[in-house]
């Protein structure tokens, strides 16, 4: 689904000559509220818009009959699942080659994906940010690396492609980590990954992502990336539905203290 553009820069422009100097200044709080009548001439300029806009929003894409969650404490990401899904089902139709891994970030999900039908508003909610999906060569080493960031981090960030079991102690961890398909990681392996280049950046601490070679931008956008496989399953008739859970299994005892930042992978 390809959204029209629309565009406009509203601003206001404070002209001081070069030779003023500032002599006296005064801070106040004023106070807004509903008692404040609107400005005509701005309402003018911004009605259009906004209903442009509003339009746009309350496009249908497809029906979500159980939604989408980021899950609560302790819970999969399941919403998470989903979009690193679609960023490697991406990432390989872009550059016509097996991607073996995908990783986008928790805190870049702002919003969950409530059970039924979805609008354009929805996904808009949810991924507000211009970041764009790249594609770039780790070891597996590098991904196991990365994999091991976000669990210490966060108790694992969204993935795809991967399967991780953590244990052992919170002093001590443990972990296993495989392929999808159960197959082990060859450390040694050279492979195609999928993220963010907010990511791949150095955002949100995972710093092994700024270790990738041959970085390609696909100069598709993480949202409409969404956008179009919501209008794909639509035209097929089919429903969003979550993915299935197991990405990771982490114990509670482990869980709590990645939460107290006191567990050592």
């Amino acid at each position: 689904m390809k959204l029209k553009p629309c565009s406009a820069l509203i601003c206001c422009l404070l002209s001081i000559p070069l030779s003023a100097q500032a002599t006296n200044t005064k801070a106040e709080v004023i106070p807004i509220s509903a008692s404040i009548p609107e400005d005509e001439a701005i309402q003018k300029v911004i009605a259009p818009l906004a209903a442009e806009i509003k339009a746009t929003f309350d496009l249908p894409l497809v029906q979500a009959p159980q939604g989408l969650f980021r899950g609560r404490r302790g819970e999969e990401n399941l919403l998470g699942y989903w979009t690193a899904d679609v960023m490697r089902r991406a990432a390989q139709n872009v550059v016509g080659a097996p991607v073996r891994f995908a990783i986008t970030n928790a805190g870049g999900l702002r919003s969950n994906l409530r059970p039924g039908p979805l609008k354009v508003g929805d996904i808009f909610e949810l991924m507000p940010f211009e970041n764009e999906l790249v594609v770039i060569e780790l070891t597996g080493a590098e991904v196991i690396q990365v994999v091991k960031e976000g669990i210490v981090r966060r108790g694992g960030e969204p993935c795809s492609g991967v399967k991780a079991v953590v244990g052992g102690t919170p002093e001590a961890g443990t972990y296993t980590l495989v392929w999808e398909d159960g197959r082990p990681i060859d450390p040694k392996e050279v492979v195609k990954v999928a993220t963010s280049d907010y990511l791949y950046g150095g955002g949100d601490s995972i710093p092994t992502l700024k270790l990738g070679r041959k970085p390609f931008t696909t100069g598709v956008t993480l949202r409409q990336m969404l956008l179009d496989e919501c209008a794909a399953l639509a035209k097929a008739k089919k429903e969003l539905l979550p993915p299935p859970p197991g990405r990771y299994t982490i114990p509670a005892p482990i869980q709590e203290a990645i939460r107290d930042k006191k567990f050592k992978l």
